[in-house]
Formats: C-alpha cells, structure tokens, sequence
C-alpha cells in the first residue's frame, strides 16, 4: 500500500492525477481483498466439507465483486484510469513476488550495498 501511495504521488507530481487515482483505488481494494482472504481460510478450515465448499465458493464470489468494483468504477468515471486501477489490484501480488526476488538476488540481504 505504501508503494501505491508513494507512487501515486509521483503520479500526482507529474501531473497524471487519474493514473494516481486509479493506481491508489486498485491497491486499495487489492489490499482489503487480501485480509479478507486471511480472516476467512481459517474459518473454511475449521468448517464441515460441505460447509467449508459452501463458504468457499460464497468468499470467493464476493472477494471478486470487491475487485471488480474499481475497475467498473474506472470505467465509469473519467477521472480514474483504467490500466492503472488494474495494476493497483495486483500491487499486493506484485510487491510479495518482487520481494521473493530480491531475496533470491540479494540472499544476504542489503547491509552490505
């Protein structure tokens, strides 16, 4: 979330308000999204079969009508930009995988750079 806002406001500096605004409303929704998904699994763990296949696919219903919602938003409004919102959705993926990456580059860490 914080690479989101840092980069919205880049964005905002250069003069791509909607670009920021897109960028910010997708991390947003990708960020709840998220915690949702870790305050639901342990209850579709600890559930029955048939009740653990009911929640699940009920979650994951609902956690997609969460992320379509600010791209419909983005759609409908000229203010949001639609490629930008789309990144934000993923910016919580893409922040764990770039993570890993620069574990695997730097598996010492940074101390010494």
């Amino acid at each position: 979330m914080v690479m989101a806002v840092i980069a919205g406001m880049i964005f905002i500096l250069a003069g791509q308000k909607s670009i920021a605004k897109g960028l910010v409303l997708g991390s947003v929704f990708s960020v709840i999204n998220f915690v949702l998904i870790g305050e639901i699994l342990p209850m579709i763990i600890t559930a029955s079969r048939k009740r653990s296949v009911l929640f699940s696919f009920a979650s994951m219903l609902f956690r997609f009508l969460l992320l379509a919602t600010p791209l419909l938003l983005s759609l409908k409004m000229e203010s949001l930009n639609f490629a930008a919102a789309t990144v934000g959705i993923f910016m919580v993926q893409i922040v764990i995988m770039g993570s890993h990456l620069l574990r695997l580059i730097y598996p010492q860490g940074m101390q010494g750079t």
